[in-house]
């Protein structure tokens, strides 16, 4: 471990207070959101802990198992002088309330969200997530987001946490790689603040079932300069009031009887079809 800085601390007992931080990390557990409340995030896995250092991410301490220190070696030497909290992965999955199939995990800060004018600035193409609660649906949607070149993406009051853990981990670290932020403060604010949007030239277009939806491939939103794709949330998907502020609706042709995707295969499928053509 000669080329890394970083502080190695064997455990041996699970009290101490600095490994709270670490504890109860399964999906009904983190619902009181304490990282955020804390200014912290966790990264899992070498590869989205890397994503997130490329990112300027502060790694504040690390836990992961013994027999991992040496294979990543190169990522604790980016990390500095950090602890490193290791133990075999029985006693780490008694902390953590699961086991850890990557055998890494990275407590780091958050940074200041951008603004909304910050993350629209000159972009063509956004994502609006209205109240979308399932962490891994909303990792899904920010993956697809970098891949297919969504310019940024915007989040209800009520939408899930996108540095919350399994989000984060499911976005596979792109979460760090498409500029995102929340549009409005409260949900009281919703959806009148997407008239914002409007006064910045975007359309907005609802992802709905509705008879009078455009298919998602009609040239005429593929023609709009800068356009806003609305999804809302697992169950219900998109209020009707909501869906009423927008210029338009929208929906994928489904075969077979099936009358959606999940919102996540959705949008993958919206970003791709309305994406700008260079």
């Amino acid at each position: 471990m000669d080329k890394t800085m970083a502080h190695i601390v064997e455990l041996t007992t699970l009290d101490a207070p600095e490994l709270d931080v670490y504890a109860r990390l399964t999906e009904a557990q983190l619902k009181n959101k304490r990282h955020a409340e804390q200014g912290l995030f966790i990264a899992e896995s070498a590869k989205v802990i890397g994503h997130a250092l490329d990112a300027g991410y502060a790694p504040k301490s690390l836990l992961m198992e013994r027999d991992k220190l040496e294979t990543h070696a190169d990522l604790l030497s980016r990390c500095g002088d950090v602890p490193v909290y290791t133990a075999n992965r029985t006693l780490l999955a008694q902390l953590t309330g699961y086991a850890l199939t990557r055998g890494i995990l990275c407590a780091m800060g958050r940074k200041p969200l951008p603004t909304v004018e910050q993350v629209c600035g000159n972009a063509r193409r956004i994502g609006v997530l209205d109240g979308i609660v399932d962490p891994t649906n909303v990792g899904a949607i920010l993956r697809s987001a970098a891949a297919l070149d969504l310019d940024g993406v915007l989040l209800s009051p009520t939408c899930c946490d996108p540095l919350h853990r399994r989000a984060v981990r499911v976005s596979m670290g792109t979460v760090f790689q498409v500029p995102w932020t929340r549009l409005g403060e409260h949900h009281s604010q919703w959806p009148d603040v997407l008239d914002s949007l409007k006064a910045k030239g975007f359309s907005l277009a609802a992802l709905a079932l509705d008879d009078r939806s455009l298919w998602v491939d009609d040239p005429v939103l593929k023609r709009e300069p800068r356009l806003a794709l609305l999804l809302g949330t697992e169950g219900d998907g998109l209020a009707q009031e909501t869906i009423a502020r927008c210029d338009y609706t929208v929906k994928i042709p489904m075969g077979h009887g099936v009358d959606s995707l999940n919102v996540a295969a959705a949008s993958a499928v919206a970003f791709w079809e309305l994406r700008v053509r260079q």
